[in-house]
């Protein structure tokens, strides 16, 4: 049986991880297969330091979204994958990588996921998190600071740069492909309902 393959999108610190939890924990005991975008990082080993710091990060050509439609095709052809792990501090891909089983329901989450037109294609259900540009940069501030050791900034100077105008560029554009616009994300229970019971009729529905 084809699983259903749900794309969560919405700009950096817009509650997507959030969004994601909501769902597992409302789909239980349906098993749920997960691919987060941000492992597809492109390797920068072969550069100095200095020079992968200042890569745009936030430009869809950043991330391997070919690897990542490949995995989602071999999930949905009931193959087991194994994403890349990736090093924020070094931007730098790690040997390994944790196993991703086939499941009824595969989420892809991501930033730009309703950019690429192939992997947009492969979604059955789409859905845009729809979050204040303040709430996201406080939420972006904060997680870069405590989880990936960045100075503010350094954050501020990347978020002025690269993330705002990318942003504009591609990731508020692609909200106009999504099924589902989200307001508040995960603190939005009536939607996060509503976005669970729809999948829970698809997978149903087989």
């Amino acid at each position: 049986m084809r699983p259903v393959v749900v794309g969560i999108a919405g700009g950096t610190g817009s509650g997507k991880s959030t969004v994601v939890q909501g769902i597992l924990r409302g789909l239980d005991p349906i098993r749920v297969a997960h691919l987060a975008h941000d492992r597809y990082y492109r390797d920068l080993s072969h550069l100095p330091l200095e020079e992968r710091a200042r890569r745009n990060f936030d430009h869809p050509d950043a991330l391997e979204t070919d690897l990542l439609v490949e995995h989602l095709d071999r999930l949905r052809g009931g193959e087991r994958v194994v994403p890349p792990a990736y090093d924020f501090g070094t931007h730098c891909r790690l040997p390994g990588g944790e196993a991703v089983d086939p499941a009824p329901v595969v989420i892809v989450e991501g930033v730009l996921i309703l950019v690429d037109t192939e992997l947009r294609r492969r979604l059955d259900l789409r859905v845009f998190v729809d979050t204040d540009a303040d709430v996201r940069l406080a939420r972006r501030l904060r997680r870069d600071l405590h989880e990936r050791g960045r100075s503010p900034g350094s954050v501020l100077r990347q978020y002025e740069q690269t993330v705002r105008p990318m942003h504009l560029a591609f990731v508020e554009p692609s909200r106009r492909h999504a099924h589902l616009i989200l307001p508040e994300g995960g603190f939005n229970a009536a939607g996060l309902e509503m976005l669970v019971g729809s999948i829970r009729s698809r997978v149903a529905q087989g």
